[in-house]
């Protein structure tokens, strides 16, 4: 039983069934798609990087992006940063893909993921080796995607996997959506963009550049050419308005409008101070961009060499190239604390990165007025007392006497975004929510329209990568039982291998090893789109690989042949064991009922001894089963799998 000590009378307390072992693997759990992160982790660890590889890659088919830009809810979620610090597992992905993903010299290996039964770890219904791959199911059917964004790409690599006739309509001149337009080069080379979606390509899905919906090429039109179904994935590419006073005054631009021309290779002349309004990951790729100059003609990175006295002339050309705003200023609504992009292990760090590139942050400050003549000329900001109201709706609060005036040449606004659905018409059957996005099942992603479904920024808002892969993944399930007829129930099996204790072994000193994200640039050096981030080298993968805690691992325990000696308990150096008794623990009747029953225990008797054990702290050590006389603890591994059949 599992439970978390503390000083109340009673023992809080549950019964661990299977569901609650597959739970409490937390980065799995999190993870939108199900990746089972921590035991690529452990592979990693062990030095088993290709069959790592595969565990990573079977889930995700954009992969080799994720380990560059993901949000890293398995961050979020792990174990570890109930101790200290989170494993490093977004890094960890990327120096998989180094060495085995699109962008390797290795891409062969994602082929071995569709021909060959690798281990791929704990699975999930559409991991990648639980596609019917090489079935006819799709054959002649035609599917058209709206929009080449994550979701798209998502939903197009498993639809072609599976054999539909894949199409991919992207609007913009390039594909990848808000991952190329959105997402500065210095965190996503574009290069891995291409990667990936030639990886689609070699599947078979033809990609339509420069082609746009609209009132004339619209939904009934893809009809007429024999699409049997829709995805569309058209992503969130309009920023909102703020409605004060000078928000039309030129120099106020969308921080969308501003990714959007930077990432296309166009020059915005924002002056030299420039103010961002927002609180989230698009406020500080725009901040970041804004203190970045794109491109500066050679004739003035000669004249700063020549006016810069006993500086080598690199340093001087990189001072010209990084001669973006000499201040940009961030303002949000919350606090430091509230801050969308503090509340992630990953946001951390790139707030972290912004400080160092000179960004300076003003929480809890609110726009009041932008001021000037034809252009900007000032900010106007009013304190924030309140952001959230105890329901915890957004409701923000104003303290009238405090006030902060800064003189700028540009507001760049970052307060959301929102999808531009203009090609839908009446005769579409589409239906919109009150907040403009589209209609759908949560659960299909299915809209009002037959054969029609949306997925990612358009139907849910803004939201982290993963999640719209996931939606891609969901809906291409979806539109496969729409087209083939084919439905499924979900079954799950499970597998329990008991480690010999003597095998049993953590790295040395694991629990003392310390989080290290990767390293980064030179501030001096961040110029125009050089990657900020580098890899983890071979050793440092490791290194931080071997601070995962197993959570595949679990302490089990037989009453049975127990002797209550206690030695367990006395061993552990987290205090996370107690024996306590039975009318001391908190637990649902009915879960005490199964437990009893499953030893033939009475269930009135008031004369038994439970142990009882935090999972929270436990560090998969091992020490309570190698100090146990009887093998009444010892050490399991579970790997679930979850299917459709």
């Amino acid at each position: 039983m599992s439970s978390v000590h503390n000083n109340s009378k009673k023992f809080p307390a549950v019964f661990n069934d299977l569901n609650w072992y597959r739970s409490n693997v937390p980065c799995m759990e999190a993870c939108p798609v199900h990746t089972d992160s921590g035991r690529y982790v452990q592979l990693i660890a062990e030095g088993r990087f290709n069959d790592a590889f595969h565990i990573a890659r079977s889930p995700n088919p954009l992969a080799s992006i994720c380990g560059r830009v993901c949000a890293a809810p398995c961050e979020d979620a792990c174990r570890r940063s109930w101790i200290d610090e989170a494993v490093t597992i977004r890094p960890l992905k990327r120096f998989l893909t180094e060495r085995y993903g699109s962008e390797s010299t290795k891409p062969d290996e994602y082929q071995r993921l569709i021909s060959d039964q690798v281990d791929v770890g704990c699975q999930r219904p559409w991991h990648l080796q639980q596609l019917p791959k090489g079935s006819d199911r799709g054959s002649g059917k035609k599917v058209a995607i709206i929009g080449s964004g994550p979701a798209g790409m998502g939903c197009a690599h498993d639809l072609a996997v599976l054999g539909y006739q894949v199409t991919i309509f992207e609007a913009l001149p390039l594909p990848g959506g808000m991952l190329r337009y959105g997402i500065p080069e210095y965190r996503l080379p574009r290069g891995v963009i291409d990667a990936e979606v030639a990886t689609l390509i070699n599947l078979g899905v033809e990609l339509r550049t420069n082609t746009p919906l609209s009132a004339e090429y619209n939904l009934q039109t893809l009809r007429d050419d024999g699409y049997e179904a829709v995805f569309l994935s058209i992503g969130a590419m309009k920023g909102r308005d703020l409605n004060i006073p000078g928000h039309e005054l030129d120099g106020v631009i969308k921080a969308v409008d501003f990714l959007l021309n930077v990432n296309q290779g166009y020059r915005v002349n924002l002056g030299k101070r420039v103010a961002v309004i927002g609180g989230g990951s698009v406020a500080l790729d725009a901040a970041r961009s804004a203190v970045r100059e794109f491109y500066t003609p050679m004739e003035e990175i000669e004249k700063t060499a020549e006016a810069v006295v006993n500086q080598p002339a690199m340093d001087a050309a990189r001072g010209a190239l990084r001669s973006g705003a000499a201040e940009v200023h961030v303002f949000s609504l919350e606090s430091l604390e509230e801050l969308p992009s503090a509340k992630t292990v990953q946001g951390k760090e790139e707030l972290h990165e912004s400080t160092l590139e000179g960004i300076q942050l003003h929480p809890s400050w609110g726009p009041k007025e932008i001021t000037g003549t034809d252009r900007v000329q000032s900010l106007n900001m009013i304190g924030v007392t309140r952001v959230f109201d105890e329901d915890g709706r957004f409701s923000p609060q104003y303290d009238e006497s405090k006030t902060m005036q800064l003189d700028v040449d540009s507001v760049i606004l970052a307060i959301g975004q929102q999808p531009d659905l203009d090609f839908i018409s009446d005769s579409d059957g589409i239906e919109l929510t009150r907040g403009g996005t589209i209609k759908i099942d949560p659960e299909t992603l299915a809209t009002t329209a037959p054969g029609v479904y949306a997925g990612g920024d358009a139907a849910f808002g803004p939201r982290i990568l993963i999640e719209a892969v996931a939606n891609g993944k969901n809906a291409a399930r979806s539109i496969d039982t729409f087209l083939s007829g084919e439905s499924s129930a979900p079954s799950m099996r499970v597998t329990i291998e008991k480690i010999p204790i003597d095998d049993y072994k953590m790295p040395s000193a694991y629990e003392k090893l310390t989080r290290k994200s990767p390293d980064t640039i030179d501030v001096g050096r961040r110029t125009g789109i050089t990657e900020v981030e580098t890899i983890f080298d071979e050793a440092e993968a490791i290194k931080q690989a071997e601070r995962c805690l197993s959570c595949h691992i679990d302490t089990i325990y037989d009453p049975e042949i127990c002797v209550l000696c206690g030695r367990c308990a006395d061993v552990c150096p987290e205090k996370c064991l107690h024996f306590v008794p039975i009318d001391e623990v908190d637990m649902p009747e009915d879960q005490k009922k199964i437990a009893l029953d499953s030893y033939g225990i009475d269930a009135e008797s008031d004369q038994l001894t439970v142990l009882l054990k935090d999972d929270t702290a436990c560090i998969r050590c091992g020490l309570c089963a190698q100090r146990c006389p009887t093998e009444a603890m010892t050490m399991e591994r579970f790997n679930f799998v979850e299917t459709v059949e």
